[in-house]
């Protein structure tokens, strides 16, 4: 028998992919659309907005307002599109031997569209269902933790925390943290040829760069042999570089961007501690010859792993659901579940696609686990009856 969600799935799957949520823009008419659709069927969202107003997470309660509640959480924001060699309008659902392409289908818009479709069945369980929506999470997890602290502090302490980021529909129960750098040095210009008249920033940015390129290395070297990770030690890349301006020229800025990935035994303060201390050694030493040079380290984000411990009840109400008897996963990308599970709620991610889909051109989720997110939506719905 046809699952009745999937219609009205594919449909709302249709209108999210439509907006173009990159990062770097506004998410408002995303945010808009939601409410408008969920004031239909009488559900009332939150908009949590970020400081400009430009951006904005949407909670909603569906069902009684009552303690031991499931949180379904997907964020609205994407990738960028740019410089992707796309067959087909990323922000129009194509679909395409059974796969549905879009920017987000798989990432993790799906998972959003499967949890509105449910809404208005959820309307009548006798447990309710919170759904949340954030910004920002391919950028750090910035927007989610204003949220989630709201959440905590003025409703009812849902039971669990459900994220459905794309595991295939299995049960995940582990993630690495992320926390992301951004390295200044200011140096003073003057002719490369005399370079005792000057500081090139970019000399200085590759001393630290190298410090890191090290860093990265010694995680490598000294990976648990027992983690549950792949890989299975904390990463280190630089992914962002720029300075200088001609050759001839000692640079004046450089400038780059770093990301640490750490699981949950590794502390990433204590890891990076060597490498701020001699940065701040390096700026002084800079600002003593010219006072208007230096190196500012600066923390964008840091979003805490997704612990083992502590979910199992999430764990097996998720199992109930979508009959995955497999032993728990754990995933190396970071994820907004450490933030709920700091909050106190037993968190596990679970939902549609293939990680390995996202985040590239033609970007997909198959129509196999579209349909599989719908039938899990609908147990939902059934589970939630009977409580």
């Amino acid at each position: 028998m046809t699952n009745p969600l999937l219609h009205s799935s594919l449909s709302i799957l249709d209108s999210l992919i439509s907006f173009d949520t990159t990062s770097r823009n506004s998410n408002l008419e995303l945010i808009e659309w939601v409410e408008n659709y969920l004031a239909q069927y009488g559900i009332n969202a939150t908009r949590v907005v970020n400081e400009d107003g430009s951006k904005a997470n949407l909670y909603a309660t569906i069902g009684p307002n009552v303690e031991g509640g499931v949180i379904l959480s997907g964020h609205s924001d994407v990738v960028p599109v740019d410089g992707q060699d796309w067959s087909s309008d990323p922000f129009i659902v194509t679909e395409r031997e059974n796969l549905l392409h879009g920017r987000g289908t798989c990432d993790m818009k799906g998972f959003i569209a499967l949890a509105l479709a449910a809404a208005p069945s959820l309307k009548d369980g006798t447990c309710p269902v919170h759904l949340a929506i954030s910004y920002d999470e391919e950028v750090g997890c910035l927007g989610a933790p204003a949220m989630i602290e709201e959440i905590a502090a003025t409703l009812p302490k849902p039971a669990l925390a459900i994220i459905g980021e794309p595991t295939m529909m299995k049960v995940v129960t582990g993630h690495k943290g992320i926390c992301v750098h951004e390295v200044e040095v200011l140096g003073h210009e003057a002719h490369s040829s005399l370079t005792h008249l000057g500081v090139s920033a970019n000399m200085v940015a590759i001393e630290l760069m190298h410090d890191l390129a090290d860093l990265a290395r010694a995680l490598w070297e000294n990976a648990d042999p027992n983690s549950p990770f792949t890989p299975p030690h904390a990463t280190l890349t630089i992914g962002k570089m720029e300075g200088g301006t001609a050759a001839n020229i000692l640079a004046r800025r450089a400038h780059f961007i770093f990301d640490l990935r750490c699981p949950p035994n590794i502390d990433p303060d204590q890891v990076l501690k060597p490498f701020k201390e001699k940065a701040a050694a390096i700026d002084a030493q800079l600002k003593d010859t010219f006072p208007e040079t230096g190196v500012r380290v600066e923390q964008l984000s840091n979003a805490p792993p997704l612990g083992q411990s502590g979910s199992d009840e999430a764990e097996a109400f998720v199992r109930k659901l979508t009959g995955d008897n497999t032993p728990a996963g754990v995933v190396s990308y970071a994820a907004e579940a450490g933030q709920f599970q700091q909050a106190g709620f037993p968190t596990v991610i679970c939902g549609p696609g293939s990680i390995e889909q996202a985040h590239q051109p033609n970007e997909y989720i198959s129509l196999d686990q579209f349909t599989r997110g719908a039938e899990f939506m609908l147990r939902l719905v059934d589970e939630l009856k009977q409580e």
